[in-house]
């Protein structure tokens, strides 16, 4: 049994409490096809269209998976517009357009909007890694950048006084489990739990631990398997000592694979839906251990007492969705109001760019940074 012992009352350090801005970045393959559905959240989708959320959200970053639900408006739209073409077929294209990453100019533009820390996506659920791992990928060879896009970007935001974190997938990745996911029952249900995904998702994490020291270490999802996690989260306190941990390290892998019986998803299903249909914003359990907890296009509600982080995209998509609107973004007021409200609150605001493919930043996403920037300095 996973003993989570030693950490018990490990305080969260005191640069994470203080309440502020963080910039969080989704860039990778999936800003090529660039596309989902406008318009809705992914909070009101999960109310009143649950049993298909996950194929019809405003995720772009979710392409993939959209891409894998027949009859999904992602379907219908690559049918149209970019015929029989798979998604890994994307891949030379984001290979190509990336090598217009220019570190500086990102933290320079993160620096501007007052950021206390940046988290940079390294692995989203499609498993593709923007640095070049050791640790090979079993089920897709080489499937990582040559390029180090997180070791340029940690020397660029540290260069500016900013603290640096990392974004991984531990709980999805499509090169090992990839079942079309409809709604949150199938997402866990597609948490891999063999001996071999536990082995590379630890690697990697170590490898990532190991090379960039990363101030925050923000999992996605769940993990595979809690009986890692208390070495694992030692292991990166003795490397980062003021280093924090977040909160989706789910790892019933039992409950897992639990899910794969139909009638037990089904129940979990409904279970799922009839809280969100009641408006609950109710926190999750907590985990084990974790630093702070995270609100994903939330209100934060329930989170008093404890360290919390709000957590959404300038628009509806965490990575760049080419088919949203400028309506669809934040205004500066609004980003604004949003800082204000949840740091009052003692909550941090983890605010998300989806840079195009390759590395430009919409100024509807710039804009109100910048404007964001000015009232930090001016408080």
């Amino acid at each position: 049994m996973a003993d989570f012992s030693a950490l018990a009352g490990r305080p969260c350090p005191d640069w994470y409490l203080r309440p502020q801005l963080g910039v969080f970045i989704h860039w990778g393959i999936f800003a090529i096809p660039a596309w989902a559905p406008r318009g809705e959240s992914i909070s009101e989708l999960t109310r009143t269209r649950y049993d298909e959320v996950m194929a019809i959200s405003p995720y772009a970053e979710w392409y993939a998976n959209a891409l894998r639900v027949p009859g999904s408006p992602t379907a219908l739209h690559h049918a149209e517009v970019w015929g029989d073409r798979t998604y890994e077929s994307f891949r030379p294209d984001f290979d190509r357009a990336s090598q217009a990453f220019d570190a500086g100019a990102w933290a320079d533009l993160f620096a501007e909007a007052g950021a206390g820390y940046v988290v940079f996506v390294t692995k989203h659920h499609d498993g593709y890694c923007l640095w070049p791992t050791e640790v090979e990928n079993p089920h897709r060879p080489g499937w990582h950048s040559k390029r180090d896009f997180v070791g340029e970007l940690a020397r660029a935001v540290r260069a500016r006084g900013i603290r640096f974190g990392l974004y991984y997938s531990g709980g999805l990745d499509w090169t090992f489990k990839p079942q079309p996911i409809r709604n949150i029952g199938d997402m866990f249900a597609c948490v891999p739990t063999t001996p071999d995904y536990r082995a590379y998702a630890d690697a990697q994490v170590r490898e990532l631990i190991a090379r960039y020291q990363p101030s925050v270490l923000w999992n996605d999802i769940a993990w595979p398997d809690k009986e890692q996690l208390p070495s694992l989260f030692a292991d990166y306190y003795a490397a980062v000592p003021e280093g924090v941990v977040n909160d989706r390290w789910l790892g019933e892998s039992a409950f897992f694979d639990s899910l794969a019986d139909p009638a037990t998803r089904a129940a979990f299903n409904e279970r799922t839906k009839a809280a969100s249909a009641r408006h609950s914003e109710r926190p999750p359990r907590p985990p084990p251990h974790c630093d702070f907890r995270t609100v994903e296009y939330g209100s934060g509600d329930g989170m008093e007492g404890q360290k919390w982080e709000s957590t959404r995209g300038l628009g509806l998509a965490f990575g760049y969705n080419a088919n949203e609107r400028d309506e669809d973004y934040m205004s500066a007021a609004d980003l604004i109001a949003l800082y204000d409200d949840v740091t009052a609150h003692a909550g941090n605001l983890l605010i998300n760019v989806g840079p195009r493919a390759d590395a430009s930043i919409l100024t509807q996403q710039s804009t109100p940074l910048k404007a964001l920037g000015a009232h930090i300095r001016g408080a």
